[in-house]
């Protein structure tokens, strides 16, 4: 009996503790408070994780010892652990992040003219099952807290200090649907944006959504000025319920009227991100078929010509092909560009990093 009792003790984890990035600036405020901490050390505290991003919180050196032993018993700091790291000739970064837990997830930081974009991961892998995407390859692990979200933009941020850059823009288009992880993601919406932390313009963040309706519609009553971005990739239900298995529980019409929904609760045009795969859905008649449901709505299309991945063998569109594909969209009066690829010679496809990481780790 005792022997038994032994056994189930060993067998009683301690609690995980929080992150304290999970925490918004209200909640540490409330608790500060319930320490008997004045007021001004949740200012203290937010200012060394989001203006000085400190890894630690014994170098908060303004804290009373006492507050930040407080502080290590009742909180983590994430931990992301550099796996792997690419870096494109155009000077796209890629970064394979180990979590506590072992999984992986992958971060990329972008350069362009106007500044550096970070994309963010929001799952551990993705259920969605996109069949052109290797994210969707193992299927989903679990989601990330806001914290594992927003450490990603942190550790960025931290890479770019020392050339004195900053991030500009975020977009939360990597591993996972964010509105699968919808609380988490509005809660690292929130703290981007905050004016005493990272301080990232909402018209600066994009968030993409594989077209999960419910949250589509909760997105377009926050009222917040954040861009919103939908994976549409067919200009139909059967040709998008082939590619995209998400299609048959929110099926092609429900994701336009949510759209449209959106677009008259905000006043703010919605993106359509259209990969272009090879013999699938980049002919001329999915053009035409396209243009017509999108014309008159106030969108904008981003053509994708869809990356290699060899798990799903599928093929680029040729070059020509494109433009004609956005030629026809022109004619039908609809905004389109063709996306600038970035990060092409380094797999920086989504979830392509992590799917060779699992197959080393696996195999």
């Amino acid at each position: 009996m005792e022997n038994e009792q032994a056994v189930k003790k060993q067998e009683v984890k301690e609690p995980i503790k929080p992150f304290i990035y999970d925490l918004s600036l209200e909640q540490i405020q409330d608790w500060t408070k319930e320490q008997g901490e004045p007021a001004f050390r949740a200012g203290q505290i937010f200012d060394w994780l989001y203006v000085k991003r400190v890894g630690s919180f014994e170098e908060m050196s303004n804290l009373p010892k006492p507050l930040r032993d407080k502080l290590i018993e009742s909180f983590n700091f994430v931990t992301l652990t550099e796996i792997a790291k690419f870096e494109s000739k155009d000077g796209t970064m890629k970064f394979l992040f180990g979590l506590q837990d072992d999984h992986a997830i992958e971060t990329v930081i972008m350069k362009h003219n106007y500044g550096n974009s970070v994309c963010v991961t929001t799952q551990v892998g993705c259920r969605i099952g996109c069949t052109f995407c290797a994210s969707t390859l193992g299927g989903l692990k679990r989601s990330l807290t806001a914290g594992e979200i927003i450490a990603q933009v942190v550790q960025s941020q931290r890479i770019l200090d020392p050339s004195n850059e900053r991030v500009s823009s975020i977009v939360i288009m990597g591993i996972g649907e964010p509105f699968e992880n919808y609380d988490a993601t509005m809660s690292f919406l929130r703290t981007m944006i905050h004016p005493k932390g990272l301080n990232i313009g909402a018209r600066h963040i994009t968030v993409s959504t594989s077209g999960i309706v419910p949250s589509m519609i909760k997105f377009a009553d926050e009222n917040t000025q954040i861009n919103l971005a939908i994976s549409i990739h067919a200009p139909n239900d059967a040709l998008r319920s082939k590619l995209m298995p998400v299609n048959r529980r929110y099926p092609f019409v429900d994701v336009m009227n949510a759209c449209k929904y959106y677009i008259e609760k905000t006043g703010r045009r919605i993106t359509f991100e259209y990969a272009l795969i090879g013999g699938v859905n980049d002919r001329p008649e999915h053009a035409e078929e396209l243009g017509d449901v999108l014309q008159g709505m106030l969108c904008h299309v981003n053509l994708i010509p869809v990356n290699y991945v060899p798990e799903r063998n599928y093929v680029r569109t040729p070059r020509e092909d494109i433009f004609e594909f956005q030629r026809v969209l022109q004619k039908k009066n609809v905004n389109v560009t063709i996306r600038r690829e970035q990060g092409h010679d380094i797999a920086a496809a989504c979830g392509q990093l992590r799917a060779k990481h699992m197959e080393t780790t696996t195999g």
